[in-house]
């Protein structure tokens, strides 16, 4: 079963309203550039085998932490728009629980209409990069109980 927009998370929501508003492809590039200009500098340290997403053309990499039981993401890319894509999950995917984001389908992307835009690379890349997140919050949440993640030491 696909995931309507009301099934989504409210910040996973608002994110697919947006996209749905812009009208042509060049307005969801700029609107997917824009989700990578608003990460968080990604730190050298962070840019490890382990932290890099597996099937990406571009360099990715994605951390994850659990804090109070919610996960908190961090990413980054060499190329503009994965690293919106990187961006974009992780401004609707920050704050949930493990378990809300391994429930979550990746078909939501249909929603944004972007799907349509993406070279089937990227879209490639979209998928790998989301089912990474899933496996990281799922490592937080069976970690949280021994220690520390390693991104959250500062």
């Amino acid at each position: 079963m696909s995931s309507t927009i009301d099934s989504l998370p409210p910040s996973l929501a608002k994110i697919v309203q947006r996209f749905k508003r812009a009208t042509d492809q060049k307005r969801r590039y700029e609107q997917l550039i824009w989700y990578g200009q608003r990460l968080q500098e990604f730190p050298e340290t962070g840019k490890v085998a382990e932290n890099k997403v597996a099937g990406c053309v571009s360099q990715v990499y994605v951390t994850a932490s659990l804090n109070d039981g919610k996960v908190i993401f961090c990413g980054d890319s060499d190329s503009q728009l994965t690293k919106g894509l990187v961006g974009l999950l992780i401004e609707g995917l920050n704050g949930l629980s493990p378990t809300e984001i391994v429930q979550l389908t990746p078909d939501f992307i249909q929603e944004t209409g972007l799907n349509v835009s993406l070279t089937p690379s990227r879209a490639n890349g979209f998928y790998n990069i989301f089912k990474t997140m899933q496996k990281k919050a799922l490592e937080c949440e069976s970690g949280a109980s021994d220690k520390l993640h390693p991104s959250q030491e500062v």
